[in-house]
């Protein structure tokens, strides 16, 4: 019985004292932590024997290729806490239901080809999840807001997480061969449909948006350069979607929603315009003071630690340090798991082993703050 009652003391005392840890750290702002996520989160493998076709006719282009994910639960359950979904515009369903890959694969005189779609979910009305139609086309889940639904219910199921950012792709190019489908444009109503899809699964306690950054700030960028991003405490739980897209898809974003007013992603945005908060800058080697530049000023910055197979194939680390090292709150890979074909053992692991440190750039002044999980 004295053992029963020591035990249940000091396992209260364990929770009392990791939601003290916790509450000391849910002081600070989410521009202050730095993740670990993935890019093209939803992508599969190619089909062995189409890789097989595209590889002999342009064996560079198709070599960086060479990369897949697990599901979207075991990349969050890994402590993955930054996403990526691509999406192409399909209002009446059905555009994409019958890849061209297949057609060469049977033309190729390949007898077993993986079953497609085999419950038909391409031809409901919606956004479909695709690489590159056509040639890579099997993703972990087939429609945005299937995606969505699994998100969400990974985290219903783990409410304490800290908000999960998912940068996003609108695809509106196809392959280069003669049948291909000719994806549809992301004009204005395209958009809104994007927006109205993630608003449907999504309830809005589970929504990071401009609106909320913004707050009595005249714009956007005059939020982050406050450093005025919520709190990890009042952010646990939610989503934050970023557009990643310049030109005229930012342009026809943006149309309409001076500072992202009412829109549900946030997008990237050169600084200077109302609506920079958040900037995608790839390349953490040759911009790394930039990177540095826009972290100290207040922006979230999402950087990459490999890309194009390049940095697996040689197991080179370079890039990965500085990203690590340049402060930019998510560090996307191919990576958190080896490819053993590669020989080289090549993986990408925050530095500390957690899902979440301080960023090295912001740490809060507080002496043995723990990380925020």
């Amino acid at each position: 019985m004295k053992l029963r009652v020591f035990a249940a003391i000091t396992l209260g005392a364990a929770i009392a004292a990791a939601l003290c840890a916790q509450s000391r750290a849910d002081r600070f702002r989410i521009n202050q932590i730095q993740v670990l996520g993935s890019h093209n989160s939803y992508k599969k493998a190619i089909d062995p024997e189409l890789f097989g076709l595209l590889h002999k006719a342009d064996p560079a282009g198709y070599s960086s290729l060479e990369y897949s994910h697990v599901s979207f639960e075991e990349q969050l359950d890994l402590g993955l806490r930054k996403l990526e979904i691509d999406v192409v515009y399909d209002p009446k369903g059905g555009l994409y239901a019958k890849p061209l890959g297949l057609r060469m694969m049977k033309e190729a005189g390949i007898a077993e080809i993986p079953v497609y779609d085999p419950g038909g979910e391409m031809q409901a009305p919606g956004m479909k999840v695709i690489h590159v139609p056509d040639v890579d086309f099997r993703s972990q889940t087939y429609t945005f807001r299937g995606a969505l639904r699994r998100l969400l219910a990974w985290s219903d199921a783990h409410p304490n997480h800290v908000p999960i950012v998912v940068t996003m792709n609108a695809k509106d190019s196809g392959a280069d061969f003669p049948g291909a489908t000719k994806p549809l444009p992301f004009d204005a109503v395209a958009f809104d449909a994007w927006d109205a899809e993630i608003r449907e699964i999504l309830p809005s306690s589970k929504l990071l948006t401009p609106d909320d950054v913004r707050g009595e700030f005249p714009t956007l960028e005059a939020a982050a350069l406050a450093h005025a991003w919520p709190t990890l405490g009042d952010s646990r739980g939610r989503f934050l979607f970023v557009l990643d897209e310049t030109g005229t898809k930012l342009e026809t974003y943006v149309e309409g929603h001076p500072s992202l007013r009412a829109r549900v992603m946030f997008v990237n945005a050169l600084e200077g315009r109302p609506e920079a908060a958040f900037r995608i800058v790839n390349d953490p080697i040759t911009s790394f003071h930039y990177i540095q530049k826009l972290v100290r000023a207040g922006y979230l910055v999402r950087t990459r630690a490999d890309a194009d197979t390049v940095e697996a194939r040689n197991g080179d680390y370079t890039r990965m340090h500085a990203a690590f090292d340049s402060g930019a709150q998510f560090v996307s890979t191919d990576y958190y798991l080896p490819n053993p074909n590669f020989g080289t053992g090549y993986q990408v692991k925050l530095p500390g082993g957690s899902s979440v440190r301080w960023n090295p750039l912001l740490t809060p002044p507080v002496k043995d703050l723990p990380f925020p999980e």
